[in-house]
């Protein structure tokens, strides 16, 4: 995953369980049961994710930002049509 701390075994980065736990409210026992995962893995990405609270707020920020200016660049063609310019 880029790098990125992940669950062993899951395409699932400690960035999401953040911003799922945190930006969601979603609880542990939330996460493990929507994603099948085991409650001992997410309290380590909760761990790995507030000792580590600042590098991962900035790679999630980075990520908002990138998201942002690509909807910039390319807006969408469904808004494009509603506004009647596509």
């Amino acid at each position: 995953m880029a790098g990125k701390p992940r669950i062993d075994g899951h395409r699932i980065t400690v960035q999401n369980i953040a911003v799922w736990h945190d930006r969601l409210g979603w609880s542990a026992d939330e996460i493990a049961s929507e994603y099948d995962l085991d409650l001992s893995d997410i309290y380590a990405a909760l761990s790995y994710y507030f000792a580590n609270r600042e590098a991962v707020d900035d790679s999630i920020e980075a990520g908002e930002a990138f998201v942002e200016t690509l909807r910039q660049k390319t807006p969408s063609l469904l808004q494009q049509k509603l506004e009647g310019k596509a």
